[in-house]
């Protein structure tokens, strides 16, 4: 039985892609926004340009 399906899942606010919770994100689901650390960095870097 595969249980990712029943997992919840959220859009990237960087790239717009979906990604499914983690384990390592239990204590702060409602924090995360980015997918990847990749992700956060671009976005992070693209808000000290403008």
């Amino acid at each position: 039985m595969h249980r990712k399906p029943h997992l919840p899942h959220k859009v990237c606010a960087h790239c717009a892609r979906s990604f499914a919770w983690r384990r390592k994100w239990s204590r702060c689901w409602e924090e995360v926004r980015h997918c990847s650390g990749r992700c956060r960095r671009e976005a992070r870097r693209q808000e000290r340009v403008l």
